[in-house]
């Protein structure tokens, strides 16, 4: 009797994994019992799970789900498709599964909970809810992945900027060394000319005082040999041999009045200062000439395709088919009523306007006695009479004939150096700059700055009176030639 006692004992106290007795023994819901390291071990090995106990929670084989298929209690355990972590899908107030949502507190419950705490609230299967939630999660996820490629779009600009940034960077000491050396050039050019004239003045007086000496040498020499013969006569006893030798003197060899010569030194005052002045004039116009052709140069690769815009034309303009150039025909057309229409001046904008940026354009001005251009603001007045300032949004160059300005208010007088025949027109909208160019002679006309650009701007042209013909040449927008 304690024999078979015996062996039930060392049956029942084996584990039936490693066959041993348990080490730190563990129960299953299902009644087993199992070294814990053993059973751990075993369910880590993936044994694929069959069903899930609502009851139990925890999952089981085959092996293992066999109780609940014989075993009288187990049977009434409820056994759903495999879970995980079935403690977290339980209802912690009712023990029961979750599965319905309260779409009123967005919270997972149990068929109880819709009849307590959540009655009267809507609510739908999990799987419903699921498929509602994974749908708006579809459309969160693209426009995370939208929001993503706009702001790698936004890296890759500002890369691009600071590609830019040092590209304009390494042009602008390049034109700067260019030009600063120029500079130098002319500053040791003009020391060099300043020696060589100190050096020359210098001469002449040298040579205007040898030559002074040698006369005054000569002039010595010439009353030493007088001198010895008067001496030599003077002590002469005989009378009548003094007589006669003193008749037959020579005159004394003409001299010159000395007071009245003298050597003056050259003076330098005031031509370091004239030398000076020279050099301010000529760096300028070197300064004006190279830095205008390299800004010029900058400027024109923000060159932009406009066309004039014919709907905002005044009747008496006549547009080329490309839109590219116009001419006064002196003669109104009759044109259907057009808000954006200019009605009182020749003035013409086009089709492109700018709210950012940069951008630059040529017009051809060549034979034209007077001529307007430059940009304007959308909103300005198109009708009656117009006073043409940056005030009332246009920011413009006005020729006529002898003269250029910058219409401000006072205007701007600006030089002529020769006949205009291409003007450039930069501008800057973010930094509030207008600048212009004499293309041909490729220098800078004038800037206008701090400008507040609030509302998009359209290049600006006028053709001006037609003055009986005088006037009639036309206005070109003309493409960018970087080597004239």
């Amino acid at each position: 009797m304690a024999s078979a006692n015996t062996s039930w004992s060392e049956e029942n106290f084996s584990c039936s994994i490693c066959l041993d007795v348990f080490s730190s023994p563990v129960s299953t819901p299902c009644g087993h019992n199992f070294c814990r390291t053993c059973i751990t071990k075993y369910w880590d090995e993936q044994l694929m799970a069959v069903k899930s106990c609502l009851v139990c929670l925890i999952s089981y084989c085959q092996t293992h789900l066999e109780p609940h298929q014989r075993v009288a209690g187990l049977k009434k355990h409820r056994l759903v498709e495999p879970m995980d972590r079935l403690e977290d899908r339980m209802c912690k107030k009712h023990d029961r599964l979750l599965e319905l949502f309260c779409q009123t507190d967005q919270v997972c419950v149990c068929q109880f909970c819709t009849e307590t705490d959540h009655k009267s609230h809507p609510v739908v299967p999990l799987k419903e809810e699921y498929e509602v939630k994974t749908a708006k999660l579809g459309k969160i996820e693209a426009e995370v992945q939208q929001m993503i490629q706009e702001r790698q779009k936004n890296i890759q600009e500002i890369k691009d900027t600071v590609k830019r940034s040092k590209a304009d960077a390494d042009r602008e000491i390049a034109d700067g060394v260019q030009v600063l050396t120029a500079l130098m050039r002319s500053i040791e050019k003009c020391q060099d000319d300043l020696n060589q004239m100190v050096k020359e003045r210098l001469k002449s007086t040298e040579k205007q005082a040898e030559g002074l000496i040698k006369e005054l040498e000569q002039e010595i020499e010439d009353l030493t040999n007088r001198s010895s013969e008067v001496k030599q006569l003077s002590h002469t006893k005989d009378h009548l041999h003094f007589l006669q030798a003193f008749r037959s003197q020579k005159n004394p060899p003409p001299t010159r009045d000395w007071t009245t010569v003298e050597v003056r030194p050259p003076s330098y005052v005031g031509t370091l200062r004239r030398s000076l002045d020279q050099l301010e004039e000529t760096l300028n116009m070197e300064m004006k000439t190279l830095c205008g052709a390299a800004e010029l140069k900058r400027v024109q690769q923000y060159e932009v395709d406009v066309t004039l815009d014919p709907d905002t034309a005044h009747p008496n303009l006549i547009l080329s088919e490309d839109g590219r150039q116009v001419h006064d025909g002196d003669v109104v057309k009759e044109l259907s009523d057009n808000s954006k229409r200019f009605t009182y001046h020749v003035y013409v904008l086009t089709r492109l306007s700018f709210s950012s940026g940069r951008f630059y354009f040529e017009v051809q001005v060549k034979d034209k006695t007077m001529w307007r251009l430059g940009v304007a603001r959308e909103s300005i007045k198109r009708i009656d009479e117009i006073i043409v300032t940056p005030e009332t949004g246009y920011w413009t160059l006005y020729f006529d004939k002898d003269w250029l300005v910058f219409r401000d208010n006072p205007a701007v007088r600006l030089p002529l150096r020769a006949e205009l025949q291409k003007v450039g027109v930069f501008v800057d909208y973010d930094e509030g700059l207008v600048s212009f160019y004499d293309v041909a002679a490729r220098v800078h006309i004038f800037s206008a700055t701090g400008c507040t650009f609030s509302e998009p701007v359209y290049p600006f042209l006028s053709l001006c009176l037609h003055e009986g013909g005088t006037n009639s040449a036309p206005l070109i927008i003309s493409p960018v030639n970087q080597t004239d």
